[in-house]
């Protein structure tokens, strides 16, 4: 950033509340999600326009204070409704970023700025989107300047206009400037190694969320302010800031600046220190909330006449300034926006796993139909009042999309999806995965009301999906049976069957005891894969199991106490066919509050006593608390894991071990052919 300008003071603007559609990882809610590699094989070099309907990711709105509605803005939606172009030029780049009229600009290559530093002048009304992870900005950046607004910039990497100058005084190359702007958006994006600082947000820029982002190897992360006014508004969150010095980020003068769940790490053996964190500066009015710092100088400071106001955040290995307090009055966020916390303690591997451009998962920009939508709500203002009945009213054999909306509230039902009504989407509508719970509290042993018997462990579960296509995000799945007080029968209680193929779970938390997750197949000769995102799986015994080929992928796998208190279970128990592939976690975290050394990783589950099934599941590249056992595998039912196909590979963490009889470990050459892309084949998920 160039030295403090001050700033002539304006008047606040009112504000009204804003329903979110986001608040988790891509934004999988209300608005949309961001669509994973956005062409297809046969795009062309030059800018190409879209020729169907509009994607998802093409409609995904902002979270935080970019949501309000202010200054004649209501909450920051960049190019919707403008033209989808594709570039992979920096002409094209330019050419449709600085148009007058509204664009949504897929950047689908590495794009060297010409010269160095060049900062492309965005005008309002553009959303820039990076295509996969091959969105690249190589060598300069953005700006958005005085009156500049309603832009969204997301999944792209912007990098590498460092001049060799580590605090470097002369050349102002930053990735994102903005100066006066306001409702923006920054989302998803690795920001790293520029030539000033990564993100400026001055003069004034406000209505502003920075959110998911990777900002590393540099001096100055993200500086705020530059101005005598205290008007801005911004919020920040899920951010991994690391190999940064300074401005982590710096907050001067801003009215209300909310800092939640960021993940900042000076990491060891670089030779990067870390100044500070988190700075309150003038007269800011900063709220932070449950954000971890590993290994921080001074992570948490403020001047004399600023206001830090802390909750929940945890500090390790830090030293140095730690403070909170000041003399202005604390504030809540939820009166402008709501938002949904993650837990302090989960920010680093949610965090780490979530944060930056997202991979390339599907090969297509636009979607065949236009999703037909049916809003539930409790209070009667939806169109049904019960998810149920919105998944009746869906046409037998539709041939398009269903998107089931479905407002925040608790429903107690179960829901089934027949295998006669595919390609549905189940979505929650409210800022986070905990605002829709879909809940209900069968279990095997729970006897039917018509007297025809029980339920059994498959019809135990909440929600039940048996149709292929089938979506669900930003909602929690839960099956609450009380085992403590029914120990007279089966104690099986599944929160969420799936029984189809192409099933996508992103951005959902699903939680219970035993047997949460049933991951199967319409039969053992069917084809049942599953993709599962950004979520959250809770439970205690074989919690997650059954014989679909299924890929649980940057979640949280959290082991739970049995009912009576006990720490004792099995993470997995697939009972997969022999030829096909079983339960891949990747990416991930297994942790929860149990004693260390009680849980297995998994048990071959070979149901009926079929010993034609070859069980299997393999644990990669995943943390693993000090909770899973030294020999994380064993047997189940007579049948010996040995005999079937369990592994791991490049685990880490307390619950992580080396190569032994008791631990198999893939070599590289094996790992290379147990890839998530292996387990789903030909199938590229993409949110719609």
């Amino acid at each position: 950033m160039p030295p403090h300008v001050p700033r002539s003071s304006r008047a606040r603007h009112r504000r009204s509340r804003t329903a979110l559609a986001v608040g988790l990882p891509l934004a999988l809610a209300a608005g949309g999600a961001l669509g994973y590699g956005l062409l297809g094989p046969g795009a062309q070099s030059r800018a190409s326009a879209a020729t169907a309907a509009v994607p998802a990711w093409a409609t995904a709105t902002a979270d935080g204070f970019a949501s309000v509605n202010a200054l004649g803005q209501n909450g920051t939606y960049g190019g919707r409704g403008g033209e989808i172009v594709t570039v992979k030029t920096l002409a094209d780049l330019e050419k449709y970023a600085t148009a007058e009229k509204p664009y949504i600009v897929v950047v689908a290559a590495a794009i060297k700025m010409d010269p160095v530093g060049k900062e492309i002048k965005v005008r309002s009304d553009k959303t820039i989107i990076g295509s996969g992870t091959s969105g690249q900005i190589v060598g300069g950046g953005f700006f958005l300047g005085q009156g500049v607004h309603n832009v969204i910039i997301r999944n792209l990497t912007i990098r590498d206009a460092y001049q060799g100058v580590w605090n470097d005084k002369e050349h102002d190359y930053d990735g994102i400037q903005m100066d006066g702007a306001h409702h923006v958006w920054i989302d998803h994006n690795d920001i790293r190694h520029m030539a000033d600082g990564l993100i400026d947000s001055r003069k004034d820029t406000t209505y502003l969320t920075v959110s998911w982002n990777r900002l590393g190897q540099e001096n100055k992360a993200f500086g705020i302010g530059w101005t005598e006014n205290t008007t801005a508004d911004l919020t920040i969150h899920h951010n991994w800031i690391r190999e940064t010095e300074q401005r982590n980020p710096s907050t001067d003068n801003v009215a209300h600046a909310h800092l939640y769940n960021n993940y900042l790490e000076d990491e060891p053996g670089t030779a990067i220190t870390s100044s500070y964190g988190n700075y309150a500066r003038g007269k800011t009015s900063m709220l932070l909330e449950n954000s971890w710092f590993q290994g921080l100088n001074n992570p948490a400071i403020r001047d004399s006449t600023a206001t830090l106001v802390q909750r929940g955040n945890v500090f390790s290995g830090t030293a140095g300034r730690n403070e909170s307090g000041g003399p202005g009055a604390a504030w809540d966020p939820k009166s402008y926006y709501g938002y949904t916390l993650d837990k302090t303690a989960d920010v680093p591997s949610v965090v780490k796993s979530g944060a930056g451009p997202r991979g390339s998962l599907g090969t297509t920009a636009t979607v065949k139909a236009a999703a037909t939508t049916l809003t539930v709500a409790k209070d009667g203002s939806g169109q049904y009042t019960t998810v149920q009945a919105a998944v009746n009213a869906v046409p037998a054999n539709n041939p398009s999309r269903v998107v089931i909306a479905v407002k925040p509230g608790t429903y107690r039902e179960t829901v089934k999806v027949p295998a006669n009504k595919p390609h549905v989407t189940i979505q929650g509508t409210g800022a986070g995965r905990k605002d829709t719970v879909i809940v209900y509290n069968n279990a095997a042993g729970t006897k039917k009301p018509d007297g025809s018997g029980t339920y059994g462990t498959g019809g135990s579960a909440t929600v039940a999906v048996e149709a292929d296509d089938f979506q669900a995000r930003n909602l929690s799945i839960s099956n609450d049976f009380d085992e403590s007080a029914h120990q007279d029968i089966a104690q099986q209680a599944v929160a969420l069957r799936t029984a189809a193929d192409k099933v996508f779970l992103d951005g959902v938390i699903v939680s219970g005891d035993q047997d949460t997750l049933l991951l199967d197949t319409a039969a053992k000769d069917k084809l049942g894969r599953v993709y599962m995102t950004n979520s959250y799986v809770t439970g205690n015994v074989d919690f997650v199991f059954g014989r679909a080929t299924a890929v649980l992928d940057k979640s949280v796998i959290t082991l739970k106490k049995r009912w009576n208190g006990s720490s004792a279970g099995y993470v997995t128990a697939p009972s997969t066919a022999a030829g096909r592939k079983g339960i891949l976690i990747a990416n991930s975290s297994v942790t929860g509050s149990v004693s260390d050394r009680s849980f297995y990783l998994g048990r071959p589950w070979h149901a009926g006593g079929d010993a034609t099934l070859d069980p299997q599941t393999t644990v990669r590249n995943t943390a693993l608390s000090a909770a899973i056992k030294s020999a994380p595998w064993t047997d189940m039912s007579g049948f010996s894991w040995k005999d079937d196909r369990f592994a791991e590979y490049k685990n880490t963490g307390a619950g992580a071990g080396a190569a032994s009889t008791d631990r198999p470990q893939l070599t590289d050459a094996q790992a290379a052919n147990q890839e998530i892309a292996d387990w789903l084949g030909d199938w590229k998920p993409t949110a719609s």
